[in-house]
Formats: C-alpha cells, sequence, structure tokens
C-alpha cells in the first residue's frame, strides 16, 4: 500500500474520533493491554512525562517537548489530533514519523490487530510507543487524548504528570460537572509519582488533592507556586518575569499561554529533582522556539499581515473566552470573524461569548462531525450574532478577505478542524 492508501485504511479499520465523534470513542484499556504486550511492552524503554488537561495540553506537552530538546534529550511527543498530516501526532525532536514506517507497521501487524477491531487512537498509540522505543528516546512527552483514566495512553509510569485545568467538555464521556470531569482526568496520577496541577476551581481542586493523597503523589499546585510573576505583550509573543530564571521570551502569544507558562515553570523544577538536567539556557530555548523545535501550528497564528489573519485552535468555552478577551483587546476598524464548530460541543455556550460587534462568516470544517454552516448561522442570530454563510473555510476566508481593509482583523477559530483546513490551503500536505 502507498502512504495515502494506509491513512485510508486506518481511518476505516479504526474510526477516526476527531471525524465521526461518539461512534469512535472506546472506554477503557483492554485492547490497549493487549497492544502493549504483542509490541513488547514499548513504553517501558524510555521515560515519559504524562500531561492531560481540558485545554492547554497541546502547548504545555509541545514546550516541555522544546525545553528537554534544547537540553539535549532526545525526545518522542505523541500529541493529537492533527492538522494537516496524520504524521504530526508522532514526532522525534521535531521530526515527523517517517510515511515508510506507518505503511510497514500497518502491512506488518494488520493480521494481528484487525481481530481486535482497536480504535483508531488504541492503534495509533500502540504504533508511538513502538516508534520510540526503536528510535531509542530519552524520554517521551505523551498527551492525553481524552479524559485521563480510561485513556489508553494511560498504561505508562511516568517521572510526572501535569494537569493543565478543567473545564466543561466532552461531557458525554467524562461526566456533566466539574467535579466529575476533574475525577477522570485525576486518573492519570500515579502511586508516588509528582503531579503539577495548572488550573483549579473549588469544586476540582479537592478532587486533585485527594487522589494525589491516595496514590501517595507529591503534588504542586502552579496557581499557588506562582513562578510566573509577570507577562507583557512583545510584537513576537511575550516577556516573561520568573522567580526563578529571570525574563524568558515566549514565542507563543495567545494570552492563555500565560497559564499554561505558570503550570510549566512549576514542572521544571520537578522533573529537575527527578534527574532531569534542565538549564536556563535550555527553557529559554525552548520557549522562544517551540514552533521550530517541535513542528506546533494553529495556536494564536498568525497567517498573514496584509490582511491580518489570525487563527486559533480553541474550541470549547474554556478556550474561547481567553480568544475573545485577545480579541476585544486588539485595535482594529472592523473585525471579521470565519466561524465553525462541530456538533458535539457546546454551540450555544460559546456563541454566547462571542463578540457582537463582528462581522461573520459562518462556515463548516471538512469532517462529518461539523455543523452545517446554514445551521450554524441560523442559530448565531438568536445571539445576535450575523454574517453570511459558506460551505468551505477556503470560501469563507476569501469572503473575509475581500471585504477586509487595510485596518481590519481577520480572525479565523471555533474548531481545530476548521484551522486544519485553513492550513491546509496554505501548507499543503507533503
Amino acid at each position: 500500500m502507498t502512504y495515502n492508501e494506509t491513512i485510508d485504511y486506518l481511518f476505516n479499520c479504526a474510526p477516526l474520533f476527531q471525524q465521526v465523534g461518539s461512534g469512535a470513542y472506546k472506554a477503557g484499556l483492554d485492547t490497549t493491554i493487549l497492544l502493549d504486550a504483542h509490541f513488547g511492552h514499548p513504553h517501558r524503554k524510555f521515560r515519559t512525562i504524562h500531561i492531560a488537561g481540558t485545554n492547554g495540553k497541546g502547548s504545555c506537552s509541545h514546550t516541555i517537548a522544546a525545553i528537554l530538546q534544547s537540553a539535549g534529550y532526545k525526545v518522542g511527543l505523541y500529541t493529537s489530533p492533527h492538522l494537516i498530516d496524520f504524521r504530526e501526532r508522532i514526532r522525534v525532536n521535531g521530526e515527523t514519523i517517517s510515511k515508510e514506517y506507518i505503511v510497514d507497521f500497518v502491512e506488518k501487524e494488520k493480521m494481528f490487530f484487525e481481530p481486535l477491531a482497536p480504535s483508531f487512537f488504541e492503534l495509533t498509540t500502540a504504533l508511538a510507543f513502538k516508534y520510540f522505543a526503536e528510535q531509542e528516546v530519552d524520554v517521551a512527552v505523551i498527551e492525553v487524548g481524552l479524559g485521563g483514566r480510561l485513556d489508553c495512553t494511560n498504561i505508562i509510569s511516568p517521572d510526572a504528570c501535569i494537569i493543565t485545568n478543567i473545564s466543561h467538555d466532552h461531557t458525554q464521556f467524562l461526566g456533566n460537572t466539574l467535579e466529575q470531569i476533574a475525577a477522570e482526568k485525576a486518573g492519570i496520577i500515579k502511586p508516588g509519582t509528582p503531579v503539577i496541577i495548572g488550573e483549579t476551581t473549588s469544586e476540582t481542586e479537592k478532587v486533585f488533592t485527594e487522589k494525589a493523597q491516595k496514590e501517595n503523589a507529591p503534588v504542586f499546585f502552579a496557581e499557588q507556586k506562582r513562578p510566573l510573576t509577570d507577562a507583557t505583550h512583545t510584537a513576537n509573543g511575550f516577556k516573561y518575569n520568573t522567580a526563578l530564571y529571570g525574563t524568558i521570551d515566549g514565542e507563543l502569544a495567545g494570552d492563555y499561554q500565560i497559564k499554561n507558562t505558570n503550570t510549566i515553570l512549576t514542572a521544571i523544577p520537578v522533573l529537575v529533582n527527578k534527574g532531569y538536567k534542565i538549564d536556563e539556557q535550555a527553557i529559554r530555548k525552548g520557549f522562544a522556539n517551540v514552533t521550530s523545535l517541535t513542528g506546533l501550528m494553529g495556536r494564536w497564528q498568525t497567517i498573514s499581515r496584509n490582511p491580518h489573519v489570525i487563527c486559533d485552535a480553541g474550541h470549547n468555552t474554556g478556550g474561547i473566552v481567553h480568544i475573545v478577551k485577545q480579541l476585544s483587546e486588539r485595535e482594529y476598524k472592523t473585525l471579521r470573524i470565519v466561524f465553525g464548530m462541530v456538533n458535539d460541543k457546546d454551540i450555544s455556550s460559546v456563541l454566547a461569548m462571542l463578540p457582537q460587534k463582528a462581522e461573520y462568516y459562518f462556515t463548516q470544517a471538512s469532517v462529518k462531525r461539523a455543523m452545517q454552516h446554514w445551521e450554524l448561522k441560523k442559530l448565531a442570530a438568536k445571539f445576535n450574532l450575523h454574517g453570511y454563510s459558506y460551505p468551505s473555510v477556503s470560501e469563507a476566508l476569501e469572503a473575509a478577505k475581500s471585504d477586509a481593509t487595510p485596518e481590519d482583523l481577520i480572525f479565523v477559530g471555533g474548531s481545530c478542524f476548521i484551522v486544519a483546513d485553513l492550513l491546509a490551503t496554505i501548507r499543503p500536505e507533503n
């Protein structure tokens, strides 16, 4: 099979959650454990850091990987979802897994895994762990796919666990209350393993504290530690003043990166205490070069300057609140928003947060879960959000560009799949 044929096979053999939603979700670790045993428990051959949370876990994963790379480690990075190409999910020192390796894996192993009927994420996780072991990585930064307790990444025994924050998302799987969602995320806390908590609420803090006590796991609350003392915008991101490392330049520009940075700076001394050799130079280099070191895309990313186009993959209330705030602080004549969502999100809550003084270009991503553009436009009108609708992201963006003056700002978002379609038009898969 060719690479494209192999990817099509994987998508059809093991349905992809980002395409079809709940029909692809498979709770429990039974299949993961069988796959892991078949491949010789590859995750035991390298150190790991496990990262969960509703928002921010992707940025934290990439930044920590960038710092470890800068410190001289050979670093595996496993994240999801991908935006343009499946290979984005599995990287070693920023380089994506090869097409040949994926084709070879499927051709050699499908006779074993087909009878197990694994989910796409179960199979992808097994592939990633096998690849990292064969690449002899020193450490792998592993991002949880969904939840934590029953996520198939939860077979690892990490050096540290990080839980960025908790908000309402994937409630059909994780529960309807913050306490229920926190309990699922807290499922990654392991006996005696330090855990760093980025943000808490009165409902979630007690969940984490009780779980950590039960597991005899040291717990570090970033909001209490406050290693980040101040943050100011620069032309290229942020300038961070820190308690331990002086002033650090951060490349990632979204306002939500302030909280992510506080979480990461809390985690670094914990990793050092676990034996990692991370000096100040590595920290500075990692924060300043995340995208080039790890390939991160879609986080308050500037697409063009004329017209000024920014995209962000925030897709739930916890992420959108920061985006709306940051948009309100920008200077522009007219704000033009290219917007779409998937149909299993809390769409009404998100729409209620969006600025009414903006021109909207409602659209839909090229995934089955996408809400129809005309349906989204109709629902948005109930929240006094008005504009036109377009069947594709490229058509919506072209309309926004056509209407824009040099003083306008165009924002593209609402879903990581909207951002994926945007990026695919400017950076085609190779």
